[in-house]
């Protein structure tokens, strides 16, 4: 579908054109219009599907119909779960409003408030995080006494990283009398619940499923947790892998893995939550602009990231459920690009990567590396004689993405991929929230 048939404002279609959307993604083609019609919305969609210009051209058609004055107060309320995605989303309105007027804020942790109150006070959007917008609420630097309109973006995340009380203090402030939308990717009770208690006969949209993008081609590569350092090496020394997230359970582990990265000679930057807000700036910047071809990061962290460039994406450590393999995964293979997603995966991680691939519905190609032939002289003694059987196997069938050459484009596998049942040494650890995100 054409955005041109949404018959959107001039103002906002000129914001559109310059943003460079032609076609409507299918959570836009589907929440747009309803949107536009004044229904509370449940949206089911994965991170990469353009969930976020769903919401932001009718809303902002919405002020316009409305009146809504261009500076003040707020009249529509963003609530997002990490600083990241909360910038990201008041750039990708500040782009798509240009031409409107309208000014919007961001209000996250980690810098100063005096400058996000006084944006406030100018602005008709606000995009915040609930820990610092709750806190500026309570000190009565924030009024949001005119919202009609409240977008909880990501909420499955929110709730999982414990902001459901300070979510709850925040509705029970705005007016009841308002346009709900909730965006999740997966509706677990507590979603059903605080949907129900805050919305009007929403209708429900679910453009997606726990499956991956199908322009993105995936591959395990079981390796021993003591080698785990020097595949990778390998991997990002190959020409093909232009810009990579490598993906890791902690925020230690991800900038000591950072510092030995770099020390390899790459170029590469950490995202994690001890960083100060200015730093975690300049490192997004560094690595959108190319500066930095590698970044490492947690799950947390990464939510906000949005670059199309992204070529690769390895898990450094699995993730824990097929919802957060999604999330990672989607961070490549963005708007129909092609992408590449690899996990490395030791012996403790087999029974989680089977719990993976039941969900996802699929088997994960596997793979080995030719240039480590360490990988299979360390083998345990028990499984010598089946890589070598399985690697005079014809090569197993490939992934969509990877017949209709999707997987080409982005570049050769680094090394041919061939079955195996390869284990490893690791200890798995916990999931843990990132209170820096508060």
């Amino acid at each position: 579908m054409n955005f041109e048939a949404f018959a959107l404002n001039a103002q906002i279609m000129a914001g559109v054109r310059d943003a460079g959307y032609a076609t409507a993604t299918p959570i836009q083609a589907q929440a747009i219009p309803v949107l536009l019609e004044g229904h509370d919305v449940i949206g089911l969609a994965q991170t990469g599907t353009g969930k976020t210009a769903a919401f932001v051209l009718p809303l902002l058609q919405r002020m316009i119909a409305s009146g809504a004055r261009k500076e003040g107060p707020i009249r529509t309320l963003v609530l997002a779960p990490t600083r990241e995605l909360a910038v990201q989303i008041q750039q990708d309105w500040t782009a798509l409003g240009r031409h409107t007027g309208y000014r919007s804020a961001a209000v996250i942790g980690g810098v100063s408030q005096f400058g996000q109150v006084k944006a406030l006070r100018r602005a008709s959007v606000c995009v915040a995080c609930p820990g610092r917008l709750l806190d500026l609420m309570d000190q009565r630097l924030a009024d949001l006494s005119n919202v009609d309109a409240l977008v909880l973006d990501e909420a499955d995340t929110m709730l999982d990283m414990g902001f459901l009380p300070a979510i709850k203090a925040i509705l029970a402030k705005l007016p009841t009398n308002r346009q709900t939308l909730l965006f999740s990717a997966t509706m677990p009770a507590q979603i059903r619940t605080l949907a129900e208690g805050m919305m009007t006969k929403p209708q429900m949209i679910k453009v997606s499923n726990t499956a991956p993008a199908a322009s993105v081609s995936h591959t395990v590569y079981p390796v021993e947790d003591g080698l785990k350092l020097a595949v990778l090496e390998t991997m990002l020394k190959q020409e093909d892998a232009e810009s990579v997230i490598v993906f890791t359970r902690t925020k230690h582990r991800a900038k000591s893995l950072a510092l030995k990265l770099g020390g390899k000679g790459l170029t590469v930057t950490s995202l994690q939550g001890n960083m100060s807000q200015n730093k975690r700036q300049e490192a997004m910047s560094g690595f959108k602009s190319g500066k930095y071809r590698v970044l490492v990061a947690t799950d947390i962290a990464a939510r906000g990231i949005d670059c199309k460039s992204v070529s690769h994406v390895i898990n450094f450590d699995p993730p824990d459920t097929a919802e957060a393999y999604t999330h990672r995964i989607g961070r490549t293979g963005r708007a129909e690009r092609s992408g590449m997603a690899v996990t490395l995966m030791t012996s403790s991680d087999r029974r989680l990567m089977r719990d993976i691939e039941r969900a996802l519905g699929c088997c994960i190609e596997r793979g080995v590396f030719p240039q480590c032939d360490c990988l299979v002289a360390n083998a345990p003694r028990q499984d010598q004689g089946r890589l070598q059987t399985e690697d005079r196997r014809p090569e197993p069938r490939r992934a969509a993405a990877d017949r209709s050459g999707d997987a080409r484009r982005a570049g050769p596998r680094p090394g041919q991929p061939q079955r195996t049942s390869r284990t490893g040494q690791d200890s798995r650890q916990p999931r843990r929230n990132d209170s820096a995100y508060a």
